[in-house]
């Protein structure tokens, strides 16, 4: 791809957003945010990490945390291209700025750039801009790729990716998830600067787990009884779930569906017999008995509610773009139930792999998996422990890209 085409998806994309934003509310959000450009200015020394959403910043956070923690003097700038994670982090306190990331063209990469003064760039995992890259290379300023993962199905190992391999050549350094990215990586001539780092993601969850952080009044709305805790669903999910949610009244399902706009918390209550919001929970003295499917409608809990569960299914492995995060429930120790839609992501491949994680096609297949789990404690526990290990056996990339770091004296005090 030529620059011109570049410039040309660019255009496109932005028409794009702007045509259905009358009828699309994160669509509207993505152009609201990016009406006011970011104007603050930095004399002194600043870090600046860029995610797409808000998975990409669970993901980068540790790293993030741990320099400012080692780095007290500089001030750290976040940025995210999606209102998926900016509407959520934009009061995150670990951030002297959050802001929407400019649409990509020279003009915007030279005015913000200069505005942020960057001592190091973090970019997590994948979102690749071409101007804003160019622009910190022609200023020297060191941009490490975090938890990055490739495929062969990406441009940059195409015939057409001339631009997108490009874009690669401006970053400093690579920390990969695996050997695949090695080596796609090294087919293009880029294996000087690579490694095999693992994924920060890992440290992320161990960390919200060791902190044992409640959630309020889960435990009125459980009792005493064995819990399925459904993370991340989508439509797709709640149909597959629906009939042993159904079969089985004397278990408490926790749904948290990744949308939780007004239409769609509406469509869920619907599926479901007799659920309750858990912005309703506190105020009910008595719960019905035959109440048992509790539907959250918040952000930011999930990852403290799998430890609530006997089991856990996480959701997005029956639609196109796959399973959403695994590790926040295998962490506790939770058998990981989802779709098939999992290759993409190799923890979901690895949790599978050690028995941690079990894949399943249909609903009657889902059934057995669920069924065989809570009522075969041998079962229930092997998974269990399985999961728990996967994620504990893989920690410490933080670490080694923190290391990086001070070795090379890319942030001196």
């Amino acid at each position: 791809m030529s620059i011109i085409f570049y410039n040309l998806f660019l255009l496109l994309y932005s028409a794009g957003i702007r045509i259905v934003s009358p009828w699309n509310e994160k669509a509207r959000r993505w152009i609201k945010g990016r009406l006011e450009f970011p104007t603050a200015c930095f004399e002194e020394k600043t870090i600046w990490m860029h995610c797409a959403s808000l998975g990409e910043f669970e993901q980068g956070r540790p790293l993030l945390e741990e320099i400012k923690k080692r780095y007290p003097s500089y001030k750290v700038l976040l940025s995210f291209f999606s209102p998926s994670g900016y509407e959520v982090m934009k009061n995150y306190p670990g951030a002297d700025l959050v802001f929407y990331l400019p649409m990509d063209n020279m003009s915007n990469a030279k005015k913000l750039i200069g505005n942020l003064n960057p001592a190091l760039v973090l970019w997590v995992k994948y979102e690749y801009w071409y101007y804003y890259l160019t622009e910190l290379k022609q200023r020297n300023i060191p941009v490490l790729l975090v938890s990055g993962i490739f495929r062969k199905s990406q441009p940059f190992f195409k015939w057409y990716g001339s631009i997108w391999k490009k874009m690669l050549s401006r970053f400093d350094w690579f920390f990969l998830q695996d050997e695949e990215s090695i080596a796609l990586l090294a087919s293009i001539g880029i294996k000087d600067n690579t490694m095999i780092a693992g994924d920060t993601r890992f440290d992320r969850v161990i960390a919200i787990a060791e902190k044992k952080e409640p959630v309020d009044h889960i435990k009125t709305f459980i009792a005493n009884d064995r819990v399925l805790v459904a993370g991340s669903t989508w439509e797709e999910d709640e149909i597959e779930l629906l009939h042993f949610v159904k079969a089985n009244p004397a278990i408490k399902f926790i749904i948290a569906p990744h949308e939780i706009h007004e239409s769609n918390l509406a469509d869920v209550k619907k599926e479901f017999k007799n659920p309750l919001l858990y912005s309703e929970l506190s105020i009910k003295n008595n719960l019905p008995e035959d109440m048992h499917v509790l539907i959250i409608d918040n952000i930011g809990m999930l990852s403290r509610l799998y430890q609530y569960a006997d089991v856990a299914y996480v959701g997005g492995g029956f639609g196109s773009e796959g399973v959403h995060n695994v590790l926040e429930a295998a962490v506790y120790g939770k058998p990981v139930v989802f779709g098939p839609v999992y290759e993409k992501f190799s923890e979901a491949k690895g949790l599978v792999e050690c028995g941690g994680g079990i894949t399943v096609s249909g609903p009657l297949q889902l059934e057995a998996v669920l069924g065989n789990l809570f009522h075969d404690r041998e079962a229930l526990t092997k998974s269990s422990v399985a999961a728990k290990d996967f994620v504990y056996n893989n920690k410490g990339a933080t670490g080694k890209i923190f290391e990086h770091i001070q070795r090379n004296r890319l942030l001196i005090n």
